[in-house]
């Protein structure tokens, strides 16, 4: 897709759910008249030497990190470079608010010159309140670390955002587990989750769902429309690019559960006619 020249940053409805992915996790999600950016990594190469960690499929990013609009909350899920990405934060943090993320994570962005007011670390059950959203810290069931050291130092989450008749949920990077149930349970339904799908593998399923477990995550939350995120922009594991939306589809359709595939940097608004095309084929 054509990189997209901006974001509109118009203040919008309080009602209007919208949320734009590109690539891998990194998507803006606007909900409750804010613009909320989830994991944000925006570079062409992962991590700190390129010959180690893999490059982006299309260095044509759908936007740069300085066309993004002003940033009213950053949410981490967790410190892997996929997610936390320093050039990144680097070229946002000038227009970001806020940076919500798990227990430990804050000494990063500290080191890499985010004011300390401008973080809130949270432990799983913690929310915040930003005017009229409501975010949660919610469990997933992953590990954390950057490189070969200081392992599992650091939390990782999913994320609950919501507004007073709006819920959108983010999983992070995690295995399937009962966690999706109580997440549900305590603060579905969600008009739309955001469901790590992709660099998956039999051996690892315990931190990283397999496509048809996505699907039933996306149900266990009681979610309205599922979003296929985590695939299309990195290979991770030895799986085809364009496994895991296939597998996703095929199971969504299997199990009726409304799924939305758009391009990278096409937006998804709710209430509105669903990106449903079959692009990656």
């Amino acid at each position: 897709m054509q990189p997209l020249d901006s974001l509109t940053i118009v203040r919008k409805s309080p009602e209007l759910v919208r949320v734009t992915w590109f690539g891998h996790s990194a998507s803006l999600v606007e909900l409750a008249g804010k613009n909320i950016l989830l994991d944000p990594m925006l570079s062409v190469q992962m991590g700190p030497v390129n010959w180690a960690t893999p490059n982006r499929y299309n260095p044509s990013l759908p936007i740069s990190a300085e066309k993004l609009p002003p940033i009213d909350a950053v949410l981490i899920s967790h410190d892997h470079y996929d997610h936390l990405d320093y050039p990144t934060i680097q070229r946002i943090k000038g227009k970001v608010a806020h940076f919500y993320v798990p227990l430990g994570i804050g000494p990063h962005l500290r080191a890499w010159g985010v004011a300390p007011e401008r973080i809130t670390e949270m432990n799983w059950g913690d929310s915040a309140r930003v005017d009229g959203l409501t975010l949660v810290c919610t469990p997933s069931r992953h590990f954390s670390g950057r490189g070969l050291t200081n392992r599992n130092s650091t939390m990782w989450s999913s994320w609950v955002m919501k507004s007073a008749t709006k819920r959108v949920f983010y999983s992070g990077d995690g295995g399937y587990g009962p966690h999706f149930r109580t997440i549900g349970a305590t603060h579905g339904p969600f008009d739309l989750a955001l469901m790590e799908c992709g660099q998956y593998n039999t051996q690892w399923a315990q931190i990283h769902m397999m496509p048809e477990q996505s699907v039933q995550a996306s149900l266990d939350v009681r979610s309205k429309l599922m979003l296929p995120v985590h695939w299309g922009a990195f290979t991770e594991a030895n799986h085809p690019w364009n496994e895991p939306v296939t597998r996703a589809t095929a199971e969504a359709a299997r199990l009726q559960q409304p799924i939305t595939t758009p391009h990278l940097g096409e937006p998804v608004t709710l209430g509105t006619e669903l990106p449903r095309s079959r692009w990656w084929q």
